[in-house]
């Protein structure tokens, strides 16, 4: 058996990286072309891609960015290899070939991050043995799938409050719709970006990630609006007829009696994968079966099936990984 690394986009057949998209189990949005290609226009994110073939047959892709945030200090002790959605492999690949590119993605990136985390979105069971094997430690991680057959069974799952605040919040005047001017962008990223320093208080991408997702073939960002102006909204990707991812989402909840708009940006979402014959709603996290998450219990009433498909984390420097974590944690509390 003969096996080839691919060390770059160049180096990968795009006919065969279609193939294995369009069968593999643990295909999504985040290891198509189309995603690598959206991370290497941005200018914040060093993006990649490796594959490995068995006798000239493309039989797995590992994609995403090395990315680290803040001043000087705070970015050498933040540098990530992030992988979203897990590892494109085919159902066949034999344990030496999965190895052999996992072995490559961990020399390759070791010089370029602290920690690899790979985050996945379908089920690796079958595979697990294979990455522990080749140092990847598997953390338990939470999430929702929505089934969206139909808006009327979508809506039924939902739970009564939640179909209740989003007739009220229709009443009320809110409305949804596509951000399909640059203001909207910018109203919504104005939004996300105070709740992420004033709640959620981690790193959020440059506005440029969402103006240029909003130009994706696959990108889509949802607006609520009321008397005008931008209240919530939700940037999604799409994979084929399969899955809507929720990427981002947010909503100034509170301001006006009756409007919720963090629940319609995420009926947005889920509406839109039902109405155009999308199999599931991707809620992308639902955080550590371990911790209280009140994002988790917000995400819970919206009808989805839970599961955990959890993360594999490689850390390829063990004492600035531990002193990172400890001065990131030790920043955000003083927040």
């Amino acid at each position: 058996m003969q096996i080839n690394v691919h060390k770059s986009v160049c180096e990968i057949n795009t006919n065969q990286w279609d193939e294995l998209i369009n069968h593999s189990s643990t295909a999504s949005f985040f290891q198509t072309k189309e995603c690598y290609d959206f991370y290497a226009s941005l200018s914040f994110m060093q993006a990649f891609v490796f594959g490995v073939s068995e006798n000239d047959k493309l039989v797995g892709v590992l994609c995403g960015y090395v990315i680290a945030d803040g001043n000087f200090v705070k970015r050498y002790f933040s540098r990530r290899a992030i992988v979203p959605g897990g590892v494109l492999i085919d159902a066949n690949i034999s344990d030496k070939a999965l190895q052999t590119l996992l072995d490559y993605a961990k020399n390759e990136l070791s010089h370029k991050a602290i920690y690899i985390e790979i985050r996945n979105y379908n089920d690796y069971s079958a595979f697990r043995p294979v990455f522990e094997k080749a140092g990847f430690a598997y953390q338990p991680h939470l999430n929702f799938h929505v089934p969206t057959p139909s808006v009327e069974t979508a809506l039924n799952q939902l739970s009564s409050s939640k179909r209740r605040q989003i007739k009220l919040s229709f009443k009320a005047g809110a409305t949804i719709g596509l951000a399909d001017t640059s203001e909207d962008i910018k109203q919504f990223y104005d939004l996300l970006e105070e709740l992420y320093r004033n709640k959620v208080r981690t790193p959020l991408f440059p506005n440029e990630f969402f103006y240029k997702l909003a130009a994706l073939r696959s990108g889509r960002i949802f607006v609520v609006k009321f008397k005008e102006k931008v209240i919530g909204g939700i940037a999604c990707v799409l994979f084929d007829k399969n899955t809507v991812y929720e990427w981002f989402v947010c909503g100034d909840d509170g301001l006006e009696k009756n409007l919720y708009p963090s629940v319609l940006a995420t009926w947005a979402g889920i509406e839109y994968a039902a109405t155009n014959g999308f199999e599931r709603f991707d809620f992308m996290g639902a955080g550590k079966p371990e911790e209280n998450y009140g994002v988790r219990d917000f995400k819970s009433k919206f009808g989805g099936e839970l599961v955990e498909h959890g993360r594999f984390l490689y850390i390829c420097k063990p004492l600035l990984y531990t002193l990172g974590k400890f001065i990131v944690q030790k920043v955000k509390r003083a927040k």
